[in-house]
């Protein structure tokens, strides 16, 4: 059997997906395929724990629930009681982070963010589970955070930052995933040119739309991450093979 391919960041309890999720799950099954499902909130966390007591996935999908910086609003200790209850069913914390596009000066949510992100860390510290960090316009806020923390593992989805944002993130041990963007991104590819290839994840971010590619339609590991690695392996001047092999090694040191 040929190797894996990983997709590190979907939101599989996404509403968009409802309608066909189960022919999603068996396509995965069937094509040899692993995703990381993420969550934003506590709705969409019950929906992942509902998923994974109900169906037998657990072999080719992993559970990652968190509160994400636009739901800062949630209730947290409800949250951290979800998680301890169901720690046998949870793989990671994410997605969880700071964003400043969802600042709000008159309900101070920048201090709300940095608080709820301290906690997930926290849970994360205390259950020694691996995170999927969104880092949008606040990676040098983040990475000063992170630093404070004993962490398993952290994967920073749909990096963004600056050559220089990305060598400090390389030294501190963080995993750096790309997305769709990278088929057409010079910035993208510009920034995975100086990805360590041992830290170096790939995604989807489904169900998000891509205008530039694949036609604006639902994001799919199954119709759009081969484009993905594909293009990896060009930038890197690598067989496809050689790119598969080397994103199911760090993905199996990252999850598992």
């Amino acid at each position: 059997m040929s190797s894996p391919l990983y997709d590190s960041h979907i939101h599989l309890t996404d509403s968009e997906y409802d309608n066909f999720l189960s022919s999603i799950l068996i396509t995965l099954r069937e094509m040899n395929m692993k995703a990381c499902s993420v969550t934003v909130n506590i709705s969409t966390s019950l929906k992942a724990i509902k998923l994974f007591e109900e169906k037998d996935i657990h072999s080719f999908v992993y559970n990652f629930i968190g509160i994400h910086p636009q739901f800062v609003g949630e209730n947290i200790s409800r949250f951290e009681e979800i998680v301890t209850s169901n720690l046998h069913n949870i793989n990671g914390i994410g997605e969880i982070g700071l964003d400043p596009t969802y600042y709000d000066q008159k309900e101070n949510t920048k201090m709300s963010q940095i608080q709820v992100f301290n906690k997930m860390l926290t849970i994360a510290e205390t259950y020694d589970k691996p995170i999927s960090i969104h880092s949008r316009n606040s990676l040098d806020e983040i990475l000063s955070v992170l630093s404070t923390y004993n962490l398993k593992k952290a994967c920073l989805h749909w990096f963004d930052g600056t050559p220089q944002q990305l060598e400090k993130s390389l030294d501190l041990g963080l995993y750096i995933s790309y997305g769709p963007s990278i088929v057409y991104s010079k910035k993208k590819q510009g920034l995975l040119k100086l990805t360590s290839e041992k830290r170096l994840l790939v995604e989807t971010d489904g169900p998000v739309r891509y205008p530039s590619c694949f036609k604006n339609v639902i994001t799919l590991p199954t119709s759009t991450l081969m484009s993905v690695v594909r293009s990896i392996s060009e930038i890197l001047c690598l067989s496809p093979k050689n790119a598969i092999d080397i994103l199911e090694k760090n993905s199996m040191l990252f999850f598992d």
